[in-house]
């Protein structure tokens, strides 16, 4: 996960108490958030083609891939769009920055010597994504054109529909979900884990951030949506994770 915002140092000062991050500016600008030792995340200075579009500060998600350059063009045939790449990322990696045909952002990330998160689900951690989307039949075959991803609709006991993501069978729990968007636009939002969720959204409102929605209780778990003080919107769970 990487953070573009409007206050790098403000967005730092904010996430270290909260997960318990620190922060290394590696170059040009972008900042490794590190726990324990092992790279977490990372966040930059939005950029001025964002700011001038008027882009709010925002989460945006990598998925791992063999090829940035396959999957890109296998991106297009499947409806969605490229708007940047692919390119070289020094040497770090490859990446083409795309969206899927109901206009959800992603990154596709073709790891050179920097693989990513070196470290996930551990309270701090990046424990799963959830994509909001307008069309979700039409988003979950994209998705499972592009990646082979098994989608899977949940038995939510009458409750507001939810399908399950999941990867060569790894999926269990909140590793990636999906659920209509309603009238918001198409988005994916990271969940971090956190060892008390309503610990947690006290020590963010205390930081100037912001409690959305929640804290609330899940079948599998504790969620709340939050913001910092920037804007960005994220969210948290509490609960069981992989190993």
């Amino acid at each position: 996960m990487d953070l573009a915002t409007s206050d790098p140092a403000g967005a730092a000062e904010f996430y270290g108490p909260l997960f318990g991050w620190e922060s290394r500016e590696v170059q040009l600008g972008y900042t490794t958030l590190v726990l324990r030792g092992d790279a977490v995340a990372g966040l930059f200075p939005r950029p001025e083609q964002q700011r001038s579009a008027g882009v709010p500060p925002h989460w945006f998600s990598y998925v791992a891939v063999a090829s940035a350059d396959d999957t890109a063009a296998r991106a297009r045939d499947l409806g969605g769009e490229v708007h940047a790449g692919p390119h070289d990322v020094s040497d770090a990696g490859r990446m083409a920055v795309i969206t899927d045909p109901t206009g959800a952002f992603f990154d596709a990330w073709q790891a050179k010597d920097f693989a990513g998160a070196a470290r996930v689900n551990d309270p701090g951690c990046l424990t799963m994504n959830e994509l909001a989307t307008s069309d979700t039949e039409r988003a979950a075959a994209f998705y499972s054109g592009l990646f082979g991803w098994r989608i899977t609709e949940l038995d939510t006991g009458g409750g507001l529909r939810y399908w399950s993501i999941g990867h060569d069978g790894a999926a269990r729990g909140l590793n990636g979900g999906m659920r209509e968007a309603g009238p918001a636009p198409s988005s994916w939002t990271p969940y971090f884990t956190v060892e008390s969720t309503d610990d947690a959204c006290a020590q963010a409102e205390r930081s100037g951030g912001g409690v959305l929605t929640g804290p609330m209780d899940i079948p599998s778990g504790r969620i709340a949506a939050l913001r910092d003080p920037q804007g960005a919107v994220f969210a948290i769970f509490e609960g069981e994770v992989d190993n």
